[in-house]
């Protein structure tokens, strides 16, 4: 099995570079926040935790819901069908269209979402354990830049 490569600080930073550390620190978050979850009984996948994040800000549809956990709508709809049969999540037909439904979550889910919104910030108090305030801020505004940077379209020729 390959080991993968260890970025230095030190030592400029190549693209391919980049891609590997920016892989190593989102499956460290997650590695991280699923001991988290497992320390709390939580039996939840990346793409339910940011399912159910993103219902904590409110009614979704399916997919909006597919979007941000960066899913199918098929495999949102399984998603779905698991969290609800869990009790976490309940869809309700929207009044103003009967094709679609909102996703809303219910008592428990919200219950449980709390909860493990409390393991995530456990994960990002860590994940910037040792940087003052304004380095936080500087880390996320530059990553935000990048994320943007690389998800504007490109300009035609």
């Amino acid at each position: 099995m390959s080991q993968t490569p260890t970025i230095d600080a030190a030592e400029p930073c190549t693209g391919s570079q980049l891609g590997i550390l920016f892989r190593q620190v989102r499956d460290a978050m997650w590695a991280r926040m699923a001991v988290e979850l497992d320390a709390l009984g939580h039996d939840l996948t990346f793409s339910q935790y940011i399912t159910l994040k993103k219902l904590a800000g409110g009614n979704a549809s399916v997919t909006d819901l597919a979007r941000a956990a960066d899913l199918n709508p098929g495999a949102m709809t399984r998603l779905l069908d698991r969290l609800e049969a869990r009790g976490l999540i309940v869809r309700v037909a929207d009044p103003s269209d009967r094709r679609a439904l909102d996703i809303r979550l219910t008592e428990s889910g919200t219950i449980i979402w709390q909860d493990i919104n409390q393991c995530g910030m456990r994960v990002r108090e860590l994940a910037m354990q040792g940087m003052d305030e304004t380095e936080r801020e500087q880390l996320t505004s530059l990553l935000v830049r990048v994320r943007d940077n690389l998800t504007t379209p490109a300009p035609r020729p």
